[in-house]
């Protein structure tokens, strides 16, 4: 027996004197203006510019997929492969126009909008917590029966290494460098402006990107696993615009996340390359320059398409454990060997300042500062753009590992753990630079200024056996290039393709397609000015994803208030028909002892099923469309091999009534009222609504009882929509009421 069924499970009463089977009557205000007094259809005209779907969110699947097999989007596809090539090709043949072109679009942004990116992120970082925070954090990204795949530990672990790219490596030196000689306010070089220059860094790589990220995440991870549609950014825009998403806007809403997360790995790609090519030129004396830099775009290709042609997915797995343990053996080393003391004293320092002072960086546009414009692109502006490009390439993935989360575990552990882990790595480096800049270093200081790449490598050849650190270093730094390399190639294929199951992936050849694609854009940036180039490129093109994320925020708050009335009409019931107010079939004192010992086999839940919960359907279904409604019951394939019999009453153009009986298969407990078991499983009846199982049982009810729980669920239902008329909670389920007359 399940715990939610324990907890639900009413006193002990005689069942001699169960009502009759009586189709009920919706309750006001909805008999009238929406079904009629009879229970029989009644249409109601809804303007058609709405911009609310007329259908309920369990038609999503059908509705956001044309037929049930994997395809590929070609418009998609070839739009956005046009505007990466243009783009590619004319910063390869005109690099000096190119760069100077973006250079005088980032300055407009940044002077002109510099405040809307800010308050974008803001409102972003509010509105996860607040998910967080309410009651609909405990909302499952999934069936309310399902539970996570991983455990928090392994979880954990596998957020880290969602959103850590080689970029943090690159930037962890110089950041605090530049922030410390050269400060967005005051002078640089003074007590003030050292105690802020590691902080900085902890800023643009701390909370803003994750809340992004969960954001993303977390919606389309709602739509994927709790409704079935396909885990992708346009079904997340479903309840807002309906089966719409589906054509032109739709399509318009992928071009935008797919080209803007192209743009953000080659960007990342691109940052690898420029740092990688530093330590293969110290490791095994090869010349550094923009030659090997293209040489290991053209590597981490060609091991992208090993990896997609061999289907080697447990190696990619491998990388990226492997991927962690270097890095956490890297700063290790760093922590040991180096100045052990100021180091952890810095951390903590940093990360209580970080918080202390989080409110008004996040809000700080330095709009009376004399050159605030230009640091803000340079820095935080490009930061905020880069996480929004980042976005739905991290979010497919934190939505993939986190089936069974509630939203409150997943934002709460997507805007701690992993950036905990960031300001680690950021203090660690940042604070190991500023010791020797501290220390009179002069000639180290403006090498990570100017050259962060060979900044990064100068610090580490301070360390004790520079070598053995450098070689450590390049290999941690190449595993993070590989990993964002490959996955980019796989999420890209995702959103040019049509997948209707969540846990498939595109096509191989497409992924080697955009593999291709990718490295082609990055080496044009590198051509057209190398790391600036692409801190331009990325600030340009984010700004539309902007768009999508309001859009996903108004979409996925139509869709919590609906959970809201969902959960609120479950306590609404006719007092005549479930006295107890429980969501559990009432049984005797008889049946409930019986229940304590049994653990009935596949074969007796099959008879079960045959002898008493079908004709009890057959007869409720008989007298729903006796009164005149639109009823249909149909036998569903069930895993066990037994066909689960679903009974739907449809609403109109509102959600539909849904009670589907499925066979669960479930552990016999240790400790029961049988003192011996002959087999370690049992099977349930469980009863199962659009949001996922009931979480009781029906086996050893009678025919009236089963009549008798189809009526309590149906009143339930009623429920609901009459609550979400009551409170005007439009949504895709429940549309505003249409005006009298």
């Amino acid at each position: 027996m399940s715990e939610h069924a324990a907890d639900n499970e009413p006193g002990p009463a005689p069942h001699d004197q169960a009502p009759e089977l009586t189709a009920p009557k919706p309750p006001p205000p909805l008999e009238r203006s929406r079904f009629g007094g009879t229970g029989r259809r009644h249409e109601t005209h809804i303007d058609d510019d709405a911009p609310v779907s007329r259908s309920d969110l369990s038609k999503g699947p059908a509705e956001l997929v044309e037929d049930r097999q994997a395809h590929v989007n070609w418009g998609v596809v070839a739009i956005s492969s046009v505007v990466i090539l243009v783009f590619s090709i004319w910063t390869i043949v005109m690099p000096d126009s190119a760069r100077l072109t973006m250079k005088t679009v980032v300055d407009w942004i940044a002077t002109n909008l510099g405040w809307y990116y800010v308050l974008t992120v803001t409102i972003v970082i509010g509105f996860v917590l607040w998910v967080a925070l309410s009651k609909e954090g405990s909302v499952r990204l999934g069936p309310d029966h399902s539970r996570p795949q991983y455990k928090l530990v392994t979880w954990v672990a596998m957020l880290f290494a969602a959103g850590v790219g080689i970029d943090m490596l690159f930037y962890s030196v110089t950041g605090p460098v530049v922030q410390y000689l050269n400060p967005p306010s005051g002078e640089g070089g003074t007590a003030f402006a050292r105690q802020d220059a590691v902080i900085w860094t902890m800023f643009h790589y701390g909370v803003a990107g994750w809340s992004m990220y969960a954001l993303l995440g977390m919606a389309m991870g709602y739509f994927a696993y709790r409704w079935g549609m396909p885990l992708s950014i346009r079904a997340a825009l479903y309840p807002l615009f309906g089966k719409r998403v589906r054509g032109a806007l739709g399509d318009g809403v992928s071009i935008i996340a797919l080209v803007g997360t192209v743009f953000g790995v080659a960007t990342s790609m691109g940052i690898g390359v420029v740092l990688l090519s530093v330590g293969f030129s110290l490791i095994f004396g090869l010349q550094h320059g923009l030659a090997l830099q293209i040489a290991l775009v053209a590597v981490a290709v060609a091991l992208t398409i090993a990896a997609t042609t061999s289907g080697v997915d447990r190696g990619i797995r491998w990388i990226s454990e492997l991927n962690l343990w270097s890095a956490a053996a890297m700063m290790l080393y760093i922590l040991f060997t180096g100045q052990t003391a100021f180091l952890l004293n810095a951390l903590v320092e940093n990360i209580g300042r970080f918080f202390f002072t989080l409110p008004e960086r996040t809000l700080q546009t330095f709009a009376y500062e004399p050159g605030g414009a230009e640091w803000m692109g340079g820095w935080t502006l490009f930061f905020w753009a880069f996480w929004m490009a980042w976005g739905p390439f991290v979010g497919v993935f934190l939505a993939r590992i986190s089936r069974g989360r509630t939203l409150r575990e997943f934002v709460i552990a997507a805007i701690t753990a992993p950036v905990l882990c960031d300001f680690f790595i950021v203090s660690l480096f940042g604070n190991s630079a500023l010791y020797e800049v501290l220390q009179g270093n002069v000639a180290f200081a403006r090498l990570a200024a100017e050259s962060p790449e060979e900044g990064w490598y100068a610090l580490l050849a301070m360390f004790p056996w520079p070598m053995v650190l450098i070689g450590l270093a390049t290999l941690s730094g190449l595993l993070f290039y590989l990993t964002s390399a490959n996955s980019g190639a796989m999420v890209t294929s995702n959103f040019s393709a049509s997948i209707p199951d969540p846990s498939h992936d595109g096509p191989k050849w497409l992924r080697i397609f955009w593999a291709l694609l990718t490295a082609l854009l990055a080496v044009a940036m590198l051509l057209a000015g190398g790391v600036r180039t692409m801190e331009y490129a990325t600030l340009i093109f984010a700004l539309p994803v902007t768009i999508i994320a309001y859009l996903v925020m108004a979409s996925f708050y139509k869709v919590l208030r609906m959970e809201r009335a969902d959960r609120e009409g479950q306590v609404l019931r006719r007092r005549t028909i479930a006295p107890s107010g429980g969501h559990l079939p009432e049984r005797s004192w008889k049946q409930r002892l019986e229940r304590l010992r049994a653990f009935p086999s596949l074969r007796q839940v099959g008879q079960f099923l045959d002898r008493t919960v079908r004709p009890a359907l057959d007869d409720v279904a008989a007298e729903f469309r006796d009164q005149g409604y639109d009823v249909e019951l149909t036998a569903v394939p069930g895993p066990s091999g037994i066909d689960e019999p679903l009974l739907r009453v449809s609403l109109d153009r509102f959600r539909a009534f849904h009670y589907q009986v499925a066979v669960v298969e479930a552990p016999v407990p240790m400790f029961s009222g049988r003192m011996t078991r002959e087999t370690d499983v049992y099977y349930r009846l469980e009863v199962f609504t659009q949001t996922g199982s009931g979480g009781y049982d029906l086996m050893g009810l009678t025919k009236q009882q089963v009549i008798d729980d189809v009526l309590e669920r149906y009143e339930a239902h009623l429920a609901f929509l009459t609550l979400s008329a009551e409170t005007d909670t439009a949504s895709v389920l429940t549309p505003p009421m249409p005006p009298a007359g």
